[in-house]
């Protein structure tokens, strides 16, 4: 009788793997890497409708005009670094609630806090702005219940004030996003083998002192994956989010990178000049993504890269 070796099992399902994999590889070469061919446009004068062949071509000059703006850049880079600091801050929130999350008994009480939780994931930043128009306007339903009550004399304009537009669009993100961004941690948490948990139990130990000592160690890898690559998306804030908020009184504070490439690219059609910022954004995060990878490699002896 013909034994069948172990390699002669495991190669047809790594072939499965690979052609389950595989359309999504296509897709990221597709829609990331095949699009960076435009970088070249950044070295020549483009003028939309002329062939390729018959543009000039002017080196880093809209390279050294990075400096000449630098005003506007700075701030826009500056807006991005809070915004994206902010971010970071609440990056415990996710796995916090997928800890607090599975400590729910009730299954038809934990589906329905998941189900709601991650719902605002799927709704529009277009539905969004509409339903913070219609609550925090200065004619909103918050506005006016808080006059009806006695507590506001004079109505308070959230979506037109700079001073708290970062705190507002954090504390919008958070909402939006936490339940979405804890599935990967629920995720890790089932994947912690129980037997830990039952000698835990066995040897006195409380449920609070399994969660330090047993579902916060076993989350600490994936949390610093995630971190990884949230610092290399670290000038990468999103810009449908800052483009439906933004007015001519939050303007000075919600303009990030990826809206100020938009405003300089489609607004004042300068196609070059915003590939050049938009190189200059990803050559930032690549470095920032090598220093943290670094970093985490020495400190934990743990990296992507």
């Amino acid at each position: 009788m013909l034994k069948i070796s172990k390699k002669s099992k495991i190669k047809p399902r790594r072939l499965k793997l690979t052609l389950m994999a595989l359309p999504f590889v296509i897709f990221i070469f597709l829609f990331c890497y095949v699009p960076l061919m435009g970088w070249a446009l950044a070295f020549f004068d483009y003028r939309p409708g002329l062939a390729f062949s018959r543009l000039k071509f002017v080196g880093f000059k809209y390279f050294e005009l990075l400096g000449y703006y630098g005003d506007d850049i700075l701030n826009a880079l500056v807006n991005t670094l809070g915004l994206s600091g902010l971010s970071m801050l609440t990056s415990l929130i996710p796995p916090l609630f997928a800890i607090l999350l599975t400590e729910v008994r009730c299954t038809r009480l934990k589906k329905g806090i998941q189900t709601m939780i991650t719902l605002p994931h799927f709704v529009s930043w277009i539905i969004v702005s509409a339903l913070c128009f219609s609550l925090f306007s200065t004619n909103g339903m918050v506005n006016q219940l808080l006059h009806s009550l006695g507590y506001a004399g004079k109505p308070v304009n959230v979506l037109g004030n700079a001073d708290t537009a970062w705190t507002f669009m954090t504390a919008l993100d958070i909402w939006k996003e936490v339940g979405w961004n804890s599935i990967v941690y629920l995720a890790a948490i089932a994947g912690i083998d129980e037997e830990l948990h039952d000698a835990a139990r066995v040897d006195g130990a409380s449920r609070f002192q399994r969660i330090c000592h047993i579902t916060v160690p076993g989350l600490t890898p994936t949390f610093i994956v995630l971190l990884l690559l949230k610092v290399g998306n670290l000038l990468s804030v999103g810009f449908e989010k800052y483009i439906v908020f933004n007015n001519s009184l939050m303007a000075s504070r919600l303009e990030v990178l990826d809206v100020y490439t938009y405003r300089i690219g489609i607004g004042t059609q300068d196609y070059s000049f915003a590939i050049a910022v938009s190189i200059l954004k990803s050559v930032v995060s690549i470095i920032l993504l090598f220093a943290v990878n670094s970093l985490a490699r020495r400190t934990r002896g743990e990296s992507i890269i």
